[in-house]
Parts: C-alpha cells; sequence; structure tokens
C-alpha cells in the first residue's frame, strides 16, 4: 500500500510530524493559497490564534468569497511582523496609587499606649448596669 502524499506538494505526509520550514521562494508558491490550518502549522502557532488575528485584520490574509487564505507573502508578511528585538526583562511595574485613595482622609493616629480618656471612674465600662 502506498503511503500518504501531500496533494499540493507530493511529499510524503508520514515521514515526519514537524512542518516544513516556511520559504517563500519556491516559484511554485506564488499560486499556492494555505488554509487556515496549513498556515498556522507551517507558522507553528494555534489554528484558533491565526483566525482571531485575520478576522481582526491584524494579519494579511486573502479572503476567496467567504473563504479565508493566505498566501506564501502573506506568511513572510506575519512573520516579519512579528519580529521584535530582544530587549531583556521588563522593569518592575511601581505601585501607584489611585485618585480614590488621595481623596481619603487619612488613618487615625493610634497608639497601643492608654490615654486617661479611657476608662471611668467605675472602671474600663461607659454602661452602668
Amino acid at each position: 500500500m502506498a503511503t500518504p502524499k501531500s496533494r499540493r506538494s507530493g511529499i510524503d505526509n508520514h515521514s515526519t510530524n514537524r512542518p516544513e520550514p516556511f520559504t517563500a521562494n519556491s516559484p511554485s508558491d506564488d499560486l499556492l493559497l494555505y488554509t487556515p490550518a496549513e498556515a498556522a502549522h507551517r507558522l507553528q502557532v494555534r489554528e484558533s490564534w491565526l483566525r482571531k488575528k485575520a478576522a481582526a485584520r491584524k494579519v494579511p490574509c486573502t479572503f476567496l468569497g467567504k473563504h479565508l487564505r493566505f498566501s506564501p507573502a502573506d506568511l513572510a508578511a506575519i512573520i516579519d511582523n512579528a519580529a521584535q528585538p530582544a530587549t531583556g526583562r521588563r522593569p518592575r511595574r511601581k505601585p501607584t496609587t489611585t485618585v480614590r485613595d488621595r481623596d481619603l482622609p487619612p488613618p487615625p493616629q493610634r497608639s497601643v499606649h492608654a490615654h486617661r480618656d479611657d476608662h471611668t471612674s467605675r472602671g474600663s465600662s461607659p454602661w452602668h448596669g
């Protein structure tokens, strides 16, 4: 029994589980459009992420009627736009006070030492009874 071949590239699909590396240099790639699943597989991202970005027009894509497709140029642009230089660790955010904190009155000054006015002459309770 023959092994299944990809209908687009003629490559044996069961020979490796890794996605094909993306290269936009192949002359036959100019005529090729990828489905969202194929494009996500080639970009090594989740299909849901790619569909959300395409729906929000955050990544280049092509619509054939209602069908979403990605050209090799679209995939190259997605890679180029996503490339960011390494910046090291992000600095910690300083805690900021909110407007509500500034509008509140300052807390009362409290002390652990007893004051003379804390007790009545009959004991510590102001209630008679």
